[in-house]
């Protein structure tokens, strides 16, 4: 073999390994935002971040916690023993604990979408029929076991079971996430669950019964903010830019969610 040969495959040879070099520095540089987010935005989140990466350049790193309640996996608590975020996404009502104890940086909050709270029940089984006041409080009082999660859950431990009576009467079980509560139902720990609508129709093993009458409903509203010292601003802005955009509002609608007029509060 020639010099010239010799030097051309060693080129060819050597190209796959630079290549790859080259794009673990690319990757390296590129602008990283830390996601820390609740399960009731994930269906629209999942859709959009691939989109969002590509078109931004931007990559995205996401973890997971519930928007309140007690214990190391709140949202609040991660933040709180010192897990980095620059963006948070979980109920208004969590958003709202983080703003009071000063871990939100002012003015960046925006809310994204609303969704009603539904009936899980396991998949292949009958549905109950919950149209009504008194024939959903009939199935939560013979389900006797009920599972929920973070925010909806506590919505029903301090305010809907004790306003229809029925408080001492259910075992209520609230899970850090949509997925555990959906997860109980479908293993047959739970009889029902009651959920975000959009955490029902993503979740697997169990099917959706229907809505709470509207008499007692709960729309939650899932909101997306940036962390006080959050170490990439920009990234963490654009990111919520997108997610507030009529691009995000497509994907929100699909995942069985109501889009919120974009407006930081």
């Amino acid at each position: 073999m020639n010099t010239l040969a010799i030097v051309v495959a060693a080129t060819l040879l050597a190209w796959p390994i630079a290549a790859a070099a080259q794009e673990r520095v690319q990757e390296k540089d590129k602008v990283q935002v830390k996601v820390l987010m609740s399960g009731g935005f994930s269906a629209a989140y999942e859709q959009l971040l691939p989109e969002f990466e590509w078109t931004s350049g931007i990559k995205v790193t996401t973890g997971s916690g519930a928007s309140q309640g007690s214990g190391p996996q709140t949202i609040g608590a991660q933040l709180a023993s010192g897990v980095a975020a620059d963006v948070v996404i979980l109920s208004r009502e969590g958003l709202e604990e983080l703003v009071a104890a000063k871990r939100i940086a002012a003015g960046t909050d925006v809310d994204l979408a609303r969704v009603g709270l539904g009936v899980a029940v396991r998949a292949g089984t009958p549905k109950p029929d919950v149209g009504t006041v008194e024939a959903f409080k009939q199935v939560v009082l013979a389900a006797r076991t009920v599972s929920a999660a973070s925010t909806s859950g506590i919505w029903l431990a301090k305010d809907l079971f004790p306003r229809l009576g029925i408080a001492d009467k259910v075992d209520l079980k609230i899970t850090a996430r949509g997925t555990g509560a959906a997860g109980m139902v479908a293993d047959g720990a739970a009889a029902i669950a009651v959920l975000p609508i959009s955490e029902i129709l993503t979740a697997r093993g169990v099917d959706y019964a229907g809505s709470l009458p509207q008499d007692i409903q709960f729309p939650q509203v899932f909101s997306a903010a940036i962390v006080a010292g959050a170490g990439e601003i920009d990234g963490a802005k654009r990111l919520i830019a997108f997610l507030a955009s009529p691009r995000g509002a497509e994907a929100i609608k699909k995942s069985g969610m109501e889009p919120v007029a974009s407006a930081t509060r």
